[in-house]
């Protein structure tokens, strides 16, 4: 997939200088906002598209992301949620739109909908977006559990190949390195894109947003001020095959439980929390469960 597959672009200014960059491939489905996890980009969503040419689509690379440029100030949920709300207005899409958040997207994506609730549909959370019961409890701690992420920005990349043999071994040990989509998707990644070059990804802001969501009760809150329809799809698995996952069936059965009907849930056995998205098995069932938001209206 490439930008110009989505079939429209936008480069939508933000007040402080900055720019955020967003696609939108049209479909036959009501619109679709897409919200990529904290390391990744837009392009993230290669497999979804690949899996269901027919949604509306709509992604753009978060702040510090891709082509997306990193903010001054501190990065947080609620800036992300300001830059989407002016994506959509960018795109002319007032009306409310279905949401899908994959990790920290989910995140974004659920204070996007406490905070303008009049924009969003439906949620549908990929492994995210619910606050998670065992997390780091400190700035240090995160940079050490994101140190994978954090360390590919030291290296100019001689090649995408190296580049996604790393993220890979690092990150994510159950993808496939021979799979055009991880290809096409870690190729948005590089300054040179599949020549390589180094990783557009602000390290500060990785760990802004990381800190925003585990280390203050951002989160927390806005789960609680939830008023859409929600579904959560979640991995057996963190990272590997039989790694802790990101929250164990207790800890979702009781965010439904809190929900009054509103969220729902759905354990995807067999994947991690990269896989949920980037494989075909992953993207297929995340396919599954967005179609039933986008069955809501």
């Amino acid at each position: 997939m490439t930008a110009g597959e989505f079939g429209e672009h936008a480069e939508v200014g933000r007040p402080d200088g900055r720019v955020v960059h967003a696609w939108r491939r049209p479909g036959s489905t009501r619109p679709v906002l897409a919200v990529h996890g904290l390391s990744s980009t837009s392009r993230l969503w290669t497999w979804l598209l690949a899996e269901d040419p027919d949604v509306d689509l709509v992604a753009a690379d978060l702040s510090g992301r891709g082509l997306s440029t990193p903010r001054s100030d501190a990065s947080t949920l609620a800036g992300h949620v300001e830059d989407q709300l002016a994506v959509l207005d960018a795109l002319g899409l007032r009306e409310p739109v279905h949401v899908v958040g994959m990790s920290l997207g989910g995140f974004v994506a659920v204070q996007l909908a406490a905070t303008a609730p009049e924009r969003v549909r439906s949620l549908t959370l990929l492994d995210g977006g619910s606050p998670m019961v065992r997390r780091p409890t400190s700035r240090d701690q995160l940079e050490a559990a994101f140190a994978d992420r954090t360390a590919r920005l030291a290296t100019d990349w001689p090649d995408l190949a190296s580049y996604v043999e790393f993220v890979v071994a690092h990150t994510a040990p159950l993808l496939d390195p021979a799979d055009p989509h991880l290809a096409t998707c870690l190729a948005h990644d590089l300054e040179r894109g599949r020549d390589g070059g180094r990783v557009r990804l602000d390290g500060r802001a990785l760990v802004d947003d990381a800190a925003d969501t585990f280390l203050t009760d951002t989160a927390a809150d806005a789960l609680r001020r939830l008023a859409v329809p929600t579904q959560l799809l979640h991995a057996e698995w963190s990272a590997g095959a039989g790694s802790p996952p990101a929250y164990t069936d207790d800890e979702v059965a009781a965010v439904v439980a809190a929900s009054d009907g509103l969220v729902t849930a759905e354990l995807l056995p067999g994947h991690d929390h990269a896989g949920v998205v980037m494989t075909a098995s992953g993207a297929a069932a995340s396919v599954r469960v967005l179609r039933r938001s986008l069955a809501t209206g």
